[in-house]
Order: structure tokens, then sequence, then C-alpha cells
């Protein structure tokens, strides 16, 4: 009986060796059929997909409307808010100019933004209620901005330094980058540099750096050196009023659990009105096509279409988990499955552990966005994809739907060698 028992457990291990072990083939009923129970179940009120794999697309699908009370269908013209996904474009901003030698990644912040010299770390409140703060164990480095273990703040949680950070109001359209970056440094810091993992606006201090290097507007950096040569030409944060009719509005799930439009005002005055504060942390407009653009030209090793962005060595290094064993508070980065974090991407270092977790294969790395948007690259697999819907709370259930459309259910990433 034990023998039968050992053969059967290694029967079902050699069998799910195989089922992982075989090429991720894109089924279009599968795909077609995720998207489109998004939207009849009242989870979005649109979506699309797009996968491209081993250089050429192989899923391209939408469902649902961009605009529900104008009956506008999702399509491939169609243009999000995918807010948090402009992150992993100031990384690589950031990381072409580290390629020129501008800096080292473990540069303290401070050597090229001054006023990030007098940070210090809050402890406590004393009787009063007055900030308890000491200074950090170390300098904050340019490497802490970009794995997040840098202690800034996001005006998130119902803390001291979070309160301040409220009162502060960095990330106020009227505030320029160096604005943005004297307030930011007033706010005390969470915890010393390099002992956490805590999202934070330290993709907005990247920005600021790149300004700094520079001497060029951020937004016209970006433009110059990353979008123009991709030839992403829907995508960037100040647009022209003819491209209002092709967005997307964004809907917010309401205490009856369904889906309502969310006013236009936020959109008009990111992307249509005039305003100071450029952000590396949110504020790009993209189609899915444009996105994908940028995506495959990280799939590539740092190039497209003859346009050389970041060496491959560079998206290598960017795409490696940066996190010490050691840093064991992560918050809520373990939701995005058995993963670390690089250089401005979520890093997966693992097979996913059981059936809730998305479905990914190991060395893939990825980001998303506050309106549910999602991009992945699967080097393994030769694979990317880009997800857009405009949702919000934050949904990562549609992320695991989306992923297990793509890959299968029971997939776990190629056998290991």
């Amino acid at each position: 009986m034990l023998r039968l028992l050992s053969a059967l457990v290694a029967a079902l291990w050699m069998a799910a060796g195989a089922a992982a072990a075989q090429p991720v083939r894109i089924d279009k009923g599968r795909m077609d059929a995720a998207l489109q129970q998004m939207v009849s179940a009242g989870r979005a009120a649109g979506v699309s997909a797009l996968v491209w794999q081993d250089g050429r697309e192989r899923y391209f699908g939408a469902a649902g409307f961009a605009d529900r009370e104008a009956r506008r269908s999702m399509r491939r013209d169609t243009l999000v808010q995918i807010w948090s996904m402009t992150k992993p474009v100031t990384g690589v901003a950031l990381m072409q100019l580290w390629e020129q030698g501008r800096f080292r990644l473990d540069d303290p912040v401070a050597q090229y933004l001054p006023d990030f010299g007098e940070a210090r770390v809050q402890v406590g409140t004393d009787t009063a209620g007055r900030p308890l703060t000491r200074p950090p164990s170390r300098p904050m480095t340019i490497r802490d901005l970009m794995r997040h273990t840098a202690g800034l703040s996001y005006g998130m949680r119902a803390d001291a330094p979070d309160a301040e950070f409220r009162r502060l109001d960095p990330l106020a359209l009227s505030n320029d980058l160096p604005e943005m970056g004297r307030r930011l440094a007033r706010v005390p810091l969470h915890f010393d540099p390099g002992a956490e993992w805590s999202y934070s606006v330290s993709v907005d201090v990247q920005a600021l750096l790149v300004e700094t290097l520079t001497g060029q507007p951020f937004e016209a950096y970006v433009r110059e050196h990353i979008l123009a040569p991709l030839r992403m030409t829907d995508t960037g944060w100040t647009q022209p009023q003819d491209r209002l009719a092709r967005f997307a509005a964004t809907y917010v799930v309401g205490a009856d659990g369904k889906l309502a439009r969310q006013p236009d005002e936020q959109t008009l005055a990111m992307n249509f009105r005039p305003r100071r504060l450029t952000m590396g942390g949110a504020g790009l407009v993209s189609s899915v096509d444009d996105y994908m653009r940028f995506a495959r030209m990280l799939l590539n090793g740092g190039q497209l279409d003859g346009a050389r962005i970041l060496k491959p060595s560079t998206v290598r290094l960017m795409a490696s988990d940066h996190l010490d064993p050691a840093v064991t508070e992560r918050i809520w980065l373990p939701s995005k499955g058995n993963v670390g974090f690089g250089l401005n991407f979520a890093v997966r270092t693992g097979p996913p552990k059981d059936s809730a977790e998305n479905r990914g294969a190991t060395g893939e790395f990825f980001w998303d966005g506050a309106a549910s948007t999602l991009f992945w690259v699967d080097p393994a697999n030769r694979l990317t994809a880009v997800f857009f819907v405009q949702k919000t709370p934050f949904e990562g259930r549609l992320h695991h739907d989306i992923r297990e459309a793509v890959y299968g259910p029971d997939y776990l990433g190629p056998a290991a060698p």
C-alpha cells in the first residue's frame, strides 16, 4: 500500500510537471469568455486585452463600454488612465541616466536633492501630540527609491507621517516637481531606509531626479527619449482636446456593489487643463497598442523596431529581485503573488503557491494601476500582455482572471531545469 501511494504521488507530481512544462498557447475562446464575464457580471463597464508572443500578436479582444452612458464601446484606440503603470516608464527614464554614468544606484538621494538630507524617522509622539523623530540609521539611496524601501509616505495610512503627507499635499497639481520635493522632504519617514517595503511617492522623486540630472522638464525628457523613439503617439501626460472623445470613463463600486460613473473632473485636471505637476508615479494616458510597444521593448531586452531604449543588461537588472530576505515587512506586496521587487517592477521569484494566486512564470516582471489596469512581461514564454479597465477601487481578482485566461487555470510556469 505504501509503495502504491508513493507511486501515485510521484505520478501526480510528474503529471503536474508535464502540464507546467507545456508551452503557453493562447486560447481565444477562453480569453473572450473571461472578458465577457467581467462585463456581464457587472465587475467592469468595459475591458480590453492584448497579448504578444514570439514576436507577433496572439490576441486582442474587448468587451463592454469605454463610456457606458454614451454607449461607446471599448476599442483598440480607447485611451485610459494607466495610473501606476506610469512608474515603469519613469524607472526606464532614470535608468537611461544610470547607463550614462550620471549616478550610482547606492548614491544618497541627498547628493542630488539636498532637501532630503534632513530626513528624519518618526518614532512616536509626545504627550502634546507633537512628532518625536530621530535621524535615520543610514541615508536614503536611489536604489531605495526604485525598490520602495525609502521609508517615504503616500498618504494612504492612518498614521502620523501620512497625516503630515496629506497636510503638506506634495502631489497637488499646483506644485511643480521641485516644490513637490521640498514639501515631501519635510514629511517624517515611516522607517529607516532599507528596513521595509512600503509603496510610496518615491517614483515622483525619481521624476525629480531626472529633471535635476538633465536640466530638462521631466515630461519633455520622457517624450524625447522614450515615447517618441517607441512611436507611442497616444501616450502622454498632456493630451490634445480632440482626444477627450476617446477616453474611457472611470467607474467606482458603490455601497450597493454596483458600478457608478466617476465624474470626469480628475481626467480633465490631470490631462486637459493647465497644471504644474508632472508626476513620475501616475498621470500617463495610453492606448493598449501604445503601452504594448513599451512592454515589447522590455521583452526584447530594451529595444523595439530599431529604437534602443535600454541595454539588455539594464532590463535584467531592473527585472531582478532587489529585496533582501531580511526585508520581511512588505505590507500588501505578497498579495501580488510569489514575488519580490526589482527597480520599479514586481518580480516573480517562484511558481504560484496555490490556486488562489495569479498564474505566471518565474522571472516575469510587472506592475498595475489604481483603476485595475495591468501589464506583465514573461521572458520564459516570450510573452507580454496588457489589460485595460477603468474600475476603482483596485480589484486584484480581475488580474487573477485575465492571467488564468492567458495561461489556463493549472499553469505553474516552466519546468525546473
